[in-house]
């Protein structure tokens, strides 16, 4: 079938049977579908959806149009991961990678740059000078196997279809396409040769699927056809409703991860969440009975500096400062100007977009607005105010870290657009809504 009536028959709501899905990734892989035809399928797909075969076969197609990691006899303990749909402020991966390594897993975490207004791991990473989120595929493997820990972007050789098909969307406005996002995901996960992967599937204002049933929707999609493809999976559903972080911005975030690490800020919204889906991974690792066991090891971990340790052998083996821990601010990017953002009257910050937020760090080159953009990891906002607090004279609404004050102006009218003031307090949605699981055999 010529590549056009591919096209054609997505856009007529018509199913792909599997040979016509391998045929597709064979082209995306090999170049001979352009990036007009790629925007068309995923504009198609957008409208028209797939199936629940069509997804699956389009996800261990993109697995399979690279190398699928293989770590027998290589690591005497479970491999495990997680993948976040994507948010504002959402740095749990610097978090939960190090402290599931510190407890016996081992985490070779292939992760994606920002999407739409979403960050990514990878742009947090790049904020590290000389951090080498690309290595040669033994580094990679040895590191992960002394380490315990190795956080990567895609290679080469990993789910190349997957690459290339990631930057189409993020620039034709198929972001949050659910059957591409989930082969996006799994087909990079998959990829790693895991024994068990948690996914953070986030709801409300500043996520890819910001309604609740969507979002749901996806994760069960998710959890199935990693299932079916034998790695056993869970989804927690978690709100993206307020900020999670109190930094939005790669080195920022880099930052706000650093201090919590060292012990020089404690508790919060980012600290949680990563506890929780760590714990999570233990579990379905055979690394703990239940939660409570597993939040126990985590914690001890946490309190005897073990996580901090595995984070700062993991920067320093992918190329990154010995000391980053140690000395963040002679390494991590500042930008010129930084100045607050005072809420215009008083009052309690009742709800804020975080999609606006998120797109407020694009505005100051935070983000990307085309696939080629060059991101400014030293931008972004800082001390992000959370829902229910009291905003005054002595407590703005933010700082924003840009690279002129016109540019800061700008950014600072697109967050007051996106807040709302009130005399009382909001009450505070739950972290996690719901835990999504099945086994492999479909129990």
């Amino acid at each position: 079938m010529l590549l056009q009536e591919l096209i054609r028959a997505k856009r007529d709501g018509l199913a792909l049977e599997a040979d016509q899905v391998v045929e597709l990734v064979s082209a995306i892989v090999d170049e001979t579908a352009s990036n007009e035809q790629l925007g068309a399928f995923a504009m198609a797909v957008y409208w028209r959806g797939m199936n629940d075969a069509e997804t699956t076969a389009l996800t261990l197609a993109m697995r399979d149009s690279g190398t699928v990691l293989d770590w027998a006899d290589e690591v005497h303990g479970p491999l495990l991961d997680k993948h976040s749909t994507g948010g504002v402020g959402d740095a749990t991966s610097l978090l939960v990678g190090p402290w599931v390594a510190a407890c016996g897993g081992y985490v070779p975490m292939i992760s994606g740059r920002g999407l739409g207004h979403t960050g990514g791991t990878l742009d947090k990473l790049a904020a590290i000078p000389d951090y080498n989120p690309f290595p040669q595929r033994e580094r990679f493997r040895r590191t992960v196997r002394e380490v315990g820990v190795a956080i990567i972007g895609q290679t080469d050789d990993l789910a190349p279809a997957d690459r290339r098909l990631y930057a189409i969307r993020d620039v034709t406005a198929t972001v949050d396409c659910l059957p591409l996002i989930v082969a996006s995901i799994l087909s990079k996960k998959l990829a790693e040769g895991l024994d068990g992967l948690i996914l953070d599937v986030k709801t409300g204002s500043g996520a890819v699927l910001s309604d609740p049933k969507r979002a749901a929707d996806l994760a069960r999609a998710l959890v199935q056809v990693a299932t079916e493809a034998d790695t056993p999976t869970e989804a927690l559903l978690t709100d993206m409703g307020r900020p999670l972080a109190v930094n939005a911005g790669n080195a920022l975030e880099v930052a706000e991860v650093l201090e919590l690490l060292t012990g020089q800020r404690n508790g919060g919204r980012l600290f949680e969440l990563s506890r929780r889906l760590s714990a999570r991974m233990l579990m379905l690792g055979g690394l703990a009975e239940g939660e409570r066991e597993a939040l126990d090891r985590l914690d001890r971990a946490w309190a005897q500096g073990e996580v901090a340790e595995r984070f700062g052998r993991m920067v320093s083996a992918l190329g990154g400062p010995a000391d980053l821990l140690a000395r963040p601010d002679r390494h991590l990017p500042r930008a010129a100007v930084i100045q607050p953002v005072h809420a215009k009257t008083p009052g309690y910050l009742q709800a804020i977009d975080m999609r606006q937020v998120g797109l407020a760090v694009v505005t100051l080159g935070g983000g990307r607005r085309r696939a080629a953009d060059a991101v400014d990891p030293a931008v972004g906002l800082s001390d992000l105010a959370q829902p229910d607090q009291l905003l005054d004279h002595d407590r703005p609404l933010a700082r924003v870290h840009a690279r002129s004050e016109a540019e800061a102006d700008r950014a600072a009218q697109q967050l007051l657009a996106a807040v709302t003031i009130s005399e009382t307090r909001s009450a505070a949605p739950p972290l996690i809504s719901r835990h999504i699981a099945r086994t492999p055999t479909g129990d």
